[in-house]
C-alpha cells in the first residue's frame, strides 16, 4: 500500500482516486472548495462532476494541504492548467520527502507554452521531490468511474518512476503502458483538445462521418508537426497519448471539448458555451498557446489557426471552415 496524494477533485481526479483506492492504497483527495470537500469526505459523493458515483469511504478529502501531503509516496496533480504553477508553490512550500511526482493534466501554459512537466520542475525543488512522469491517454472519467476498460500511458524520463506509476494504477479494467517520450506524450494530451473543438463544430454544422475524419486526421498532422519541431518522437503520435487520446476526445459527448465545439458550430457564442459548460475547457487556452507557439517555430497548423480566429477574432464558424477547405492544393504528406 502507497500513500497518494491526489490534488484536483474534478471529474478525472475522482475517477483516478477512486482507481487508487480500489487497488488498496491511502488516498488523500485535497481540492479548496470547502462545500465540495465536506460533500465527498461525509457523502462520498461528488454529484456536479460524477452525479452517479460512490466514491469509496476509504478516500480522505481535506481542504488542507500538509495533511493532503503528509509521508506521501507520490502526489497527483489533476488540476486546470492555469492553475498548475500556483499550486505547485504551495506544495513546494510544505513538501516533506522526496515523492513522485505524476500529473493528469492536459494543456500549455499561457504566454509562456511550458508543458506542465516543465512548469512542476520549475517550481518544485530537485531536493524535495522524486521524478516527474506524465499519465495520459484515451479517458474519459465517466468510463473510468463505471469500470469501463481502459488503457493509458506513463511517460517520465525515469523508467523506474514510470513503472512505479504503471504498477500503483494497474488493474482488470485500468491497463498502463509506460513511456519515455514526455515530450509527445503532454503535447498529444494538449493539443488533442484543440482538434476535438474542430470536430465539435463540423458536427455542429451538421457535416457527417467524412468531415469528422478529415479534421481528425488532418489535425493529428498537425499535432505530429508542432511535437517534432519541439523534440518529440514521431511514433508517440500513433499510440495511446496521441491518436488515442485524439479518437476518444474527438468522436464523444463526454468530451467538454467536443460539446464546446459543437455549440459553437451552432451559433452559441463562447462566453455563453463556458458559462453553461460550468468547467474549464482546456482547448480553449491551448488553441491560443499552440497558436503562438506554432507561429513562433513556423509549424504550419491550419485547423489551429482557423480554431483560433474563431474563438479569438470572432470569426464566423461557417466561413472559416469553407476558407479552410478552399486552401491551396498541396501533398498529403508535405
Amino acid at each position: 500500500m502507497k500513500k497518494i496524494a491526489v490534488l484536483g477533485p474534478g471529474s478525472w481526479g475522482t475517477a483516478l482516486s477512486q482507481v487508487l483506492a480500489e487497488n488498496g492504497h491511502d488516498v488523500r483527495l485535497w481540492g479548496n472548495d470547502p462545500a465540495q470537500i465536506n460533500e465527498i469526505q461525509h457523502y462520498h459523493t461528488n454529484r456536479h462532476y460524477l452525479p452517479d458515483l460512490k466514491i469509496p469511504e476509504s478516500i480522505v478529502a481535506t481542504t488542507d494541504l500538509q495533511v493532503a501531503l503528509a509521508d506521501v509516496d507520490a502526489i497527483l496533480f489533476v488540476i486546470p492548467t492555469k492553475a498548475i504553477r500556483i499550486v505547485a508553490r504551495q506544495v513546494a512550500a510544505v513538501i516533506s520527502g522526496k515523492p513522485v511526482i505524476i500529473h493528469a493534466s492536459k494543456g500549455l501554459e499561457q504566454d509562456t507554452h511550458k508543458r506542465i512537466s516543465v512548469i512542476l520542475e520549475e517550481e518544485l525543488p530537485q531536493e524535495k521531490r522524486g521524478p516527474i512522469v506524465v499519465l495520459s491517454g484515451p479517458s474519459h472519467a465517466e468510463e473510468v468511474a463505471v469500470h469501463d476498460l481502459t488503457t493509458i500511458t506513463a511517460a517520465s524520463k525515469d523508467e523506474a518512476a514510470a513503472k512505479f506509476v504503471q504498477q500503483l494504477f494497474m488493474n482488470d479494467y485500468f491497463r498502463i503502458y509506460t513511456n519515455d517520450d514526455v515530450i509527445g506524450v503532454e503535447l498529444g494530451a494538449a493539443l488533442k483538445n484543440i482538434i476535438a473543438l474542430g470536430a465539435g463544430a463540423v458536427a455542429g454544422l451538421s457535416f457527417g462521418d467524412n468531415a469528422k475524419a478529415a479534421i481528425m486526421t488532418r489535425g493529428l498532422a498537425e499535432i505530429s508537426r508542432l511535437g517534432v519541431a519541439l523534440g518529440a518522437n514521431p511514433l508517440t503520435f500513433i499510440g495511446l497519448s496521441g491518436v488515442g487520446d485524439l479518437i476518444v476526445t474527438g468522436t464523444s459527448r463526454h468530451s467538454r471539448n467536443w460539446r464546446a465545439g459543437y455549440q459553437l458550430g451552432q451559433g452559441v457564442p463562447l462566453k455563453e458555451v463556458e458559462d453553461k459548460m460550468g468547467m474549464i475547457i482546456e482547448g480553449v487556452a491551448t488553441t491560443k498557446a499552440a497558436y503562438e507557439l506554432s507561429r513562433q517555430l513556423k509549424v504550419e497548423m491550419p485547423i489551429t489557426e482557423t480554431i483560433y480566429h474563431v474563438l479569438y477574432d470572432g470569426a464566423d464558424v461557417k466561413e472559416a471552415t469553407r476558407a479552410l477547405m478552399l486552401r491551396d492544393g498541396r501533398a498529403e504528406l508535405e
